[in-house]
């Protein structure tokens, strides 16, 4: 019913910059919150950010002042530019949103994307 489409990962120097956008499709009725999550080889899954759909954003304190995440609310888009990337950013990036569907527009409902890998390196 809904799909969420993550693109941008890849590999990026330390210093560098990218830019990730995520973008939900489907039978949507309004989207509340969209967020990116992280994980490390052996590490737990982590917020990275996290934005309303008014426009409040958390940052993980690793990522703050270095990552911004903003959305397009008519596109149903979500983006994380990454910028001063460190080698500890490396992980696989996934899109998460919080969403209600057109056949129940009360109940909340968690999706997540498939994942993109961001591997900072020299």
């Amino acid at each position: 019913q809904v799909q969420l489409v993550e693109s941008g990962g890849g590999l990026v120097q330390p210093g560098g910059s990218l830019r990730l956008s995520c973008a939900a499709s489907g039978s949507i009725f309004s989207i509340y919150a969209m967020g990116w999550y992280r994980q490390a080889p052996g590490k737990q899954r982590e917020l990275v950010a996290v934005i309303t759909s008014g426009g409040s954003t958390v940052y993980a304190d690793s990522v703050k002042a270095r990552f911004t995440i903003s959305r397009d609310n008519a596109k149903n888009t979500v983006y994380l530019q990454m910028s001063s990337l460190k080698p500890e950013d490396t992980a696989v990036y996934y899109c998460n949103a919080d969403l209600s569907l057109n056949n129940d527009p009360v109940r909340h409902n968690d999706y997540w994307g498939q994942g993109t890998q961001v591997t900072v390196s020299s």
